[in-house]
């Protein structure tokens, strides 16, 4: 018994040094090394409520700026949806959609009026499948209105540089 109680004594010292002393006063002063690190534990322990607030904040007002990949973003969408289904608060996937529609700039509006007239749902994969390719056609055609602008620019300046002005 003397050789458990010194071993107690000892586990309580080294677990004391081993945690910040804000914690010090905080904790009972008790005899048993046990239930010492369940009232330490009882400090760590997370706040599911809280978290899954947290998480569902974020997905709430989470916005798609044009920036990054849009997979990307949308599968950021879906794994905080996964992670808010490990708390047990499960969002249907057609509630993820409208989270995912809601949160895509104004250049996707119509986009988004032709999704919301169709009588089929989309799966997440055809969601991400059919914005990629739209994102795609975008950027391609930015591309395109860039260079005409250019081309146009350098025309008007070959046509006044090559006939003088007669006076």
């Amino acid at each position: 018994m003397e050789k458990w109680e010194r071993s107690n004594r000892m586990s309580i010292m080294f677990m004391k040094r081993s945690i910040p002393e804000t914690f010090w006063g905080s904790i009972t002063e008790d005899k048993d090394a046990k239930q010492f690190l369940k009232d330490v534990e009882k400090f760590f322990a997370k706040n599911e409520k809280a978290e899954a607030s947290s998480l569902l904040s974020k997905l709430v007002s989470m916005r798609y700026k044009g920036e990054g990949n849009l997979r990307e973003y949308i599968m950021e969408m879906s794994n905080l949806t996964s992670k808010l289904k490990a708390l047990k608060l499960e969002l249907p996937e057609d509630l993820l959609m409208h989270f995912i529609l809601i949160s895509f700039l104004a250049h996707f509006g119509q986009f988004k009026v032709s999704y919301n007239t169709l009588k089929d749902i989309w799966s997440l994969n055809e969601l991400i499948s059919h914005y990629v390719q739209k994102e795609k056609r975008l950027q391609q055609d930015k591309t395109e209105s860039a260079h005409m602008v250019s081309s146009s620019q350098y025309k008007e300046k070959r046509d006044t540089t090559a006939d003088p002005p007669s006076q």
